[in-house]
């Protein structure tokens, strides 16, 4: 039998490195890293809410006529300015002037007839009966002309407040309908103004009214403008799936804005919620609301727990879960870190 004596040779130098090699492993692996580390504790954070919407008065109408017929004339445009009682819009009112003389006439012959009666039955000619439906004719007769003379009124339009006409959906001389839109118009003339949003329902679980708010726009004469949450909707929009909060600035905006004009508003709620904050180089594999740390609670060895994300602002991430039984956080050298991996922690 050979001997191959270049094995036999190298055998033992193959089987020294190997040892070598891991002897320095295991040193390696007992080296501690150097990390440093803060305590979190728990604080109360009052977490600014963002949303954007659209200006409103929250009265914009669609105004109409209560009657049919032909509109007359239009005596306003698109944008113009309206005060209370300004005639806007108004029918032609042959027909419906017509019906109300027709009305007077049956009215003035039921009151006649209701005289004659009333002298036969003092004299026992006629019957109670004839006389008392000699009354009720009288009583048809004249709720008959009061409908008449309030279609009469209702064929004209006039505003009900200081405002502006925001669109005109009709012209002179159109056949319309009952009810048809004429013209949409606000109540802005006094400057009640709102910024109407929306938001999640986490977000308006969150807020109340009263809570303060500021609200900014794209017109650099307007600034920044102090408001209130003055409305916050019951119930959800079926079309959106948010709720609706209603911003109302502190001061007028006579002329100012338009409506459907674009604004956005940080609001920041009374009541705040208890959570920890750490620093964005401290979370580890952020998924959603769920994110891992490393936190260490005898000083020695490094602990990889799971956290739930509460929020996250402009330089920190809100925890709201997952320091209860340790708030000793890693927050430098997490990187070279594996669960329960030793380390030295550094200043």
């Amino acid at each position: 039998m050979k001997i191959n004596y270049i094995y036999l040779f190298l055998f033992p130098i193959i089987l020294y490195g190997c040892k070598q090699s891991t002897g320095d492993m295991a040193k390696t692996e007992d080296v501690p890293v150097p990390v440093k580390v803060i305590g979190v504790q728990q604080q109360m954070v009052y977490e600014p809410i963002y949303a954007s919407g659209n200006f409103t008065t929250d009265d914009e109408t669609v105004r109409s006529f209560k009657t049919g017929g032909i509109v007359q004339r239009l005596f306003v445009r698109e944008g113009d300015a309206v005060k209370k009682g300004q005639l806007l819009a108004s029918l032609d009112l042959t027909e419906i002037s017509s019906q109300v003389t027709q009305a007077t006439l049956a009215y003035e012959k039921a009151q006649r007839d209701y005289q004659r009666v009333t002298n036969l039955y003092h004299d026992s000619v006629v019957t109670l009966e004839q006389f008392q439906n000699a009354g009720t004719g009288l009583d048809i007769a004249r709720e008959q002309l009061t409908a008449a003379r309030f279609n009469r009124t209702f064929s004209e339009i006039r505003a009900t407040e200081d405002g502006f006409i925001l669109k005109k959906f009709v012209n002179d001389g159109q056949v319309v309908g009952p009810g048809t839109p004429v013209f949409q118009t606000n109540g802005a003339g006094d400057g009640n103004w709102i910024l109407r949003v929306a938001v999640s329902d986490g977000q308006w679980n969150n807020l109340e009214t009263g809570d303060s708010a500021v609200i900014t726009t794209d017109l650099p004469d307007l600034g920044e403008l102090g408001a209130l949450v003055s409305r916050k909707s019951e119930g959800v929009d079926p079309v959106t799936g948010t709720f609706t909060i209603d911003i109302k600035p502190n001061r007028n905006l006579i002329q100012k804005v338009a409506s459907g004009m674009f604004g956005k508003v940080t609001i920041t709620p009374a009541h705040g919620r208890k959570l920890w904050s750490i620093p964005y180089d401290a979370l580890l594999d952020g998924d959603g609301n769920k994110g891992y740390v490393f936190v260490t609670c005898d000083r020695r060895k490094a602990t990889r727990i799971k956290v739930s994300i509460a929020g996250i602002t402009r330089d920190k991430v809100l925890i709201d879960k997952g320091f209860e039984k340790c708030n000793t956080l890693i927050i430098s050298g997490n990187a070279y870190l594996s669960d329960q991996s030793l380390i030295t922690i550094i200043p």
